[in-house]
C-alpha cells in the first residue's frame, strides 16, 4: 500500500480511537440494549458489528460482553460476544499487518520485541496464552500481534478458543444481572453461578501458568550449564544483605527481591523464552518468582531446588561472603 493512504488512514484511526476515548465515559447500556432489541431479527447481526468497531477503537469490550448476555441470554450471547471480539480482534490484526504497520509499532514500543520473540518460540501457543492470561492489553495485543510472523489462521483460531472462558463467564454475569433486575428465578441459584464461572475465570493465570512454568533445575544442572558457555541468566530473589550474606551467590547473579520483581520485570530483557536460573537460600522464594514470572509469559524460568544452600553444599565458587557458612544453618 502507498505511503499516502497508509498514513491516511493511520490519521483515522488515531483520530477514531482518540474520539472515542474522549466519549468512552457516555457509553449508555440502555440505549445500546433498546437500539438493538428495537433491531428485531437483525440484532444480533447489528451487536456484533458494534462490538468489532469497539474492539477496533479500543472500547471497553467488558460493557459489550456484559450487554450481550443481558440481551441474548447465556447461550446466544456467548456466541455473539465471541463472534463480535473476534472480529474486532481480526479486523485489528488485519490494519496492522497490511495497512497501518508503522503506526501500530510506534505505539507498541517494547511490547512488539517480545510478541515477536514469544511467537517466533511457540506459535499460536503464545497467542492462545496471551488471551487466557491478559498479560498484555487487548486492544493494543490485536494490533501488534498484527506484525509478528503469525500466520492469519492460527491467530484466528488461537484468539476465538483463548477468548472462550471469558466470554462465559462475563455473558453469564450479564445475564444473572438481568435476571436480577427483572426478578426472575432461581436468582441465588444464578447468583452462585456467576460467583463460580468469575471466581474459575480468576483462578485461569495461575493454572496456565503453572502448566507453562518449567520444571525445577538440580544444581548440578545449574553448574554444568554454566561451564558449558549457556545464557543462564541468574536470578537471585533474596532480600539485599543476604544476597551479599553469609551464604553469598553466585558470580554475575542478578540480584532482584521476589518484593520488588513485578517492578523490575524489564531487568530481565524483553525475551519471553530467555533461560532463567531462580536462587533464593532454598526454594520457597524461588517458587513464589517462577510463577509470577510464568504469568508474565516467561516461559523458561526455573526453580533452582535447594537454592544457595544445595550450591555451597557442593562447595562450588560463591562472590562476597561476609562469613563462613555451614551447610544447614
Amino acid at each position: 500500500m502507498k505511503a499516502a493512504p497508509r498514513w491516511l488512514l493511520g490519521l483515522g484511526l488515531a483520530a477514531g480511537i482518540a474520539l472515542a476515548l474522549v466519549y468512552r465515559e457516555h457509553l449508555d447500556a440502555a440505549a445500546l440494549t433498546d437500539w438493538v432489541t428495537a433491531a428485531g431479527p437483525a440484532g444480533p447481526l447489528i451487536f456484533m458489528g458494534l462490538y468489532a468497531i469497539a474492539t477496533l477503537f479500543f472500547l471497553p469490550g467488558s460493557l459489550l460482553t456484559l450487554a450481550g448476555g443481558a440481551l441474548f441470554g447465556p447461550v446466544w450471547g456467548t456466541l455473539w460476544n465471541l463472534t463480535g471480539a473476534t472480529l474486532g480482534a481480526v479486523l485489528a490484526f488485519l490494519v496492522a499487518r497490511y495497512l497501518a504497520a508503522d503506526w501500530v509499532q510506534a505505539r507498541a514500543g517494547g511490547l512488539l520485541k517480545r510478541l515477536m520473540q514469544g511467537v517466533t518460540a511457540e506459535g499460536w501457543r503464545f497467542v492462545a496464552f496471551t488471551r487466557l492470561v491478559p498479560v498484555f492489553p487487548f486492544n493494543l495485543l490485536n494490533y501488534a500481534l498484527g506484525l509478528t510472523r503469525i500466520p492469519f489462521l492460527p491467530y484466528l483460531l488461537a484468539t476465538a478458543i483463548g477468548m472462550v472462558p471469558g466470554a462465559i463467564a462475563y455473558t453469564w454475569l450479564g445475564y444473572a444481572g438481568r435476571e436480577a433486575a427483572g426478578g426472575g428465578e432461581g436468582l441465588i441459584q444464578k447468583g452462585l453461578i456467576a460467583l463460580a464461572l468469575l471466581a474459575a475465570l480468576a483462578f485461569l493465570p495461575r493454572l496456565v501458568a503453572r502448566l507453562r512454568q518449567a520444571p525445577w533445575l538440580a544444581v548440578d544442572e545449574v553448574q554444568a550449564r554454566q561451564a558449558a558457555g549457556e545464557p543462564l541468566l541468574i536470578l537471585d530473589v533474596r532480600a539485599a544483605t543476604d544476597f551479599d550474606g553469609e551464604q553469598g551467590h553466585l558470580p554475575g547473579a542478578l540480584n532482584i527481591p521476589l518484593e520488588s520483581l513485578p517492578e523490575r520485570l524489564e531487568a530481565l530483557g524483553t525475551d519471553p523464552e530467555r533461560p532463567i536460573a531462580i536462587f533464593c537460600r532454598t526454594d520457597r522464594r524461588s517458587a513464589k518468582a517462577a510463577a509470577l514470572l510464568a504469568r508474565q509469559g516467561f516461559a523458561r524460568a526455573q526453580v533452582v531446588r535447594g537454592g544457595m544452600t544445595a550450591w555451597r553444599e557442593r562447595g562450588w565458587p560463591v562472590a562476597d561472603v561476609s562469613s563462613p557458612f555451614t551447610p544447614g544453618t
